[in-house]
């Protein structure tokens, strides 16, 4: 905790000097908390499964439960209250909407401006999410995490996209352990042997740049720095096949395949998009082996965020419609980049 008011002052000031409009499509199809891949279908369903209903009941039964008899099944804390966005920083405009963004059909495919501002956004994702790993040591709340990202993004003059996206009351999501992603920030203080992803997306300037790591508290166990590991040199190997006409499902056969040979899971019910003027759009990127049509485009943006699992990966949502965890309490990982699609391949948006 005292690390995190001391890095009040260390915080980076990273300012823009682009400045754009936004441009917004609203479908008709609200998108929900939990993205849900249905082969065939819209890419989102937003109604949840028998046995996703089912496996709510297996969660409040067993919060409380040790897993291997060392670690406890993470469970909610207390949320501070919503942190306010000075008046003269552009917002995305779910703001303050009362219906849930809509999904937007159609690539994020950018002209020389454009690509600009998404390198913009980008770089500045990767600097805040490469400032909030520094935060995580044992003591430290997921909230003070968040209270330092929301700073260090307003004070760039931009907006942290998940703040009321779709009711999200946070600035960045954490998810700790057995989360698989969309944890919000509360009370919780991190313990010595946790591990964390924190992802970041920033609008800045009319664009969205999305990003994600996993890390390390303290000194964290062989079997979950594996996963780590493993996690990111799947998202390394799906990025290095990325160019112009590739595939995508190419994407999802390397990271199975990758995920296969250490033996882990591949979650299925969340996946990449497209990222860029909106927050999600076309395409969907599938994780795991898959047969669906589709290729890259020449200045096309989006992400890959792979999800691996140490046990179940199957996944359960809390009551606070967001949080999801392993249905089982294994450790999950993930890491994410925005990427650009360039005549020479791949450029990554999201890395300083």
């Amino acid at each position: 905790m005292a690390m995190a008011t001391a890095s009040v002052t260390l915080r980076p000031h990273i300012l823009s000097s682009i400045s754009g409009n936004c441009c917004y499509i609203q479908s008709t199809l609200p998108l929900h908390r939990f993205f849900r891949y249905n082969p065939g279908r819209k890419p989102f369903s937003l109604q949840p499964s028998r046995s996703y209903t089912t496996s709510l009941l297996f969660n409040k039964r067993n919060i409380e439960e040790l897993q291997n008899g060392t670690r406890k099944r993470l469970k909610p804390g207390k949320l501070s209250p919503r942190r306010l966005v000075p008046d003269h920083i552009l917002k995305p405009p779910y703001v303050g909407s009362k219906k849930p963004p809509g999904i937007a059909s159609g690539p994020e495919v950018h002209d020389e401006k454009g690509i600009e501002y998404m390198r913009a956004s980008g770089r500045l994702a990767a600097q805040v999410l490469q400032y909030a790993g520094t935060l995580v040591k044992p003591g430290v709340t997921t909230d003070e995490i968040d209270q330092q990202v929301h700073q260090m993004i307003i004070d760039n003059g931009a907006y942290p996209s998940p703040l009321g996206y779709g009711g999200f009351p946070k600035s960045v999501c954490t998810s700790v352990n057995e989360c698989i992603c969309h944890g919000i920030p509360d009370s919780r203080e991190l313990e010595d042997g946790d591990i964390i992803n924190i992802d970041v997306t920033v609008y800045l300037n009319g664009y969205h740049g999305d990003t994600s790591a996993t890390y390390f508290c303290g000194d964290v166990d062989d079997k979950a720095k594996n996963l780590v590991k493993v996690t990111k040199e799947s998202l390394d190997k799906a990025i290095s096949l990325c160019a112009p006409g590739v595939e995508y499902n190419k994407i999802g056969k390397v990271i199975n395949a990758h995920a296969d040979k250490h033996g882990y899971g591949v979650v299925q019910s969340f996946v990449g998009h497209g990222v860029g003027r909106l927050f999600h759009s076309d395409p969907v990127i599938l994780h795991y082996r898959n047969n669906e049509r589709g290729h890259m485009i020449l200045n096309q943006t989006f992400t890959i965020e792979p999800m691996l699992t140490m046990g179940s990966i199957h996944p359960i949502i809390w009551d606070d419609d967001w949080t999801v965890v392993t249905q089982d309490g294994s450790l999950s990982a993930q890491f994410e980049h925005t990427l650009l699609i360039t005549e020479n391949g791949v450029e990554i948006l999201t890395q300083c």
